[in-house]
């Protein structure tokens, strides 16, 4: 889900998406809560994204790059906290209802993660024998078994409303039982390939991908009434975010960055700012619009401090910071991080943000000329090019389309003194550099 897919979340000078009026449900989190228009996803790409978001460190820490496959054996290290298995410590339930895509070896099931309850696909929907030769079909897991296989888009197009009413069922036990809960409702679509339920359905090719976050708002409204029936609306913290920015290859099946440049498999900021609206009332502002950054690795210590858990054990540093003043939308807020790092495959630190600036260090980049996705899962063609070393005024130049290295030298030399340190602690692969912090390499 791009960035621009929401109401609210759109360049000046950028036509929005018609579809963004017609999505009620998120448009009432941003009234009853508070619009992040400068969110981060750690990585910009699903199984590296994911263990950010669970574990508060930034993936290549823990040794999950890209997107995992099913005949890849790696995922999340027994080692690793989640933000499950640290809530359980302090009494809480846990469901997680929809993609996993952290391993999917017997050992790396959410149950054995901290979680009590699993609904949904342990990969990407689009990992299926339609589309790569050789696949097994797509298993819906029940738990730490498969229960049965997706194997059609009518099949894939009732996921959504079955991982809503499992996640709603979930919160109604644990209210009636006075249990805390925490539901990670994490649905496959809008990846493709696009499918919606009957009710959502269109003939109109080119409206599918509306269509598809039309349910996801829907699956949104359920949720909210959910907690309202249940009494817990007043004190539950309801976030709504992506994993990383639309798959421009894939044309109409693909979403809007609302202006940023390029999209998903990319360290620009159309792959990385996603979307993010928080509603916990009395502590989040209503209507509030903050600028000030934050990234997914924060979640997990944002919700530690809530929950008055234990610190993290020293010999396994996370990377998250507290973001409870950013959450209260002050103006004087300040970011999460000096710098926040970006990553994508193989450890390759690729761009950094101290502020209001972002350094794209030298690395080869995908590019898509054009939104030009053939119908039925087809793919655009990239091409890839050579980004040189360049330098981004974000506040005044979102679109990152002009390079102020020759004007601002003494943030260029700032910025790379940072670079080392990162590089020192994680590695990078485009210097050949191995992290001295990072664990569980690959």
């Amino acid at each position: 889900m791009g960035w621009g897919d929401i109401p609210g979340l759109t360049l000046r000078g950028v036509t929005a998406e018609a579809y963004t009026a017609e999505m009620p449900n998120i448009a009432r989190l941003e009234r009853e809560g508070a619009l992040f228009t400068n969110f981060y996803s750690a990585q910009p790409v699903c199984s590296a994204s994911r263990a950010a978001l669970l574990t508060g460190c930034y993936p290549n820490r823990i040794g999950i790059h890209g997107a995992l496959f099913p005949t890849d054996t790696n995922g999340i290290d027994a080692h690793e906290v989640t933000l499950a298995e640290m809530l359980r410590e302090r009494g809480y339930v846990s469901g997680v209802f929809g993609k996993w895509h952290l391993g999917c070896a017997a050992q790396h099931n959410p149950t054995l993660h901290g979680f009590d309850e699993f609904f949904g696909i342990p990969y990407s929907n689009d990992m299926w024998k339609e589309r790569f030769a050789g696949h097994p079909p797509l298993p819906l897991y029940d738990g730490a078994m498969p229960m049965e296989s997706i194997d059609d888009l009518v099949e894939a197009g009732a996921i959504t409303k079955r991982i809503t009413h499992r996640a709603c069922a979930f919160i109604r036990r644990a209210a009636a039982e006075n249990k805390p809960f925490f539901t990670y409702v994490a649905h496959p679509q809008p990846h493709t390939p696009l499918a919606v339920s009957a009710a959502f359905a269109t003939s109109d090719r080119e409206k599918l991908y509306a269509a598809v976050m039309h349910e996801i708002d829907w699956s949104v409204g359920e949720v909210l009434r959910t907690l309202e029936a249940c009494g817990a609306a007043s004190n539950t913290i309801v976030m709504f975010t992506s994993d990383n920015g639309p798959w421009l290859a894939f044309g109409c099946d693909a979403g809007s960055t609302g202006g940023l440049r390029e999209g998903k498999g990319t360290t620009f900021e159309g792959g990385v700012r996603v979307p993010c609206v928080l509603r916990w009332p009395d502590h989040v502002p209503k209507g509030a619009v903050c600028d000030t950054p934050w990234m997914t690795i924060d979640l997990f210590s944002t919700m530690a401090m809530i929950v008055q858990a234990p610190a993290p054990d020293a010999a396994r540093p996370i990377d998250g910071a507290d973001a409870r003043a950013i959450w209260e939308c002050g103006a004087d807020a300040k970011p999460s991080h000096e710098m926040f790092l970006f990553y994508y495959h193989t450890n390759a630190l690729e761009a950094v943000r101290m502020g209001r600036w972002k350094l794209c260090l030298p690395h080869p980049s995908r590019v898509v000329d054009a939104r030009e996705g053939l119908p039925d899962w087809g793919e655009a063609k990239y091409r890839m090019e050579d980004v040189p070393l360049a330098l981004f005024d974000l506040e005044m130049d979102p679109s990152e389309t002009n390079n102020l290295v020759e004007k601002h030298p003494e943030v260029v030399a700032e910025i790379l003194r940072g670079v080392e340190l990162a590089r020192a602690d994680l590695g990078d692969s485009l210097t050949q550099r191995k992290g001295a912090g990072a664990r569980n390499e690959r």
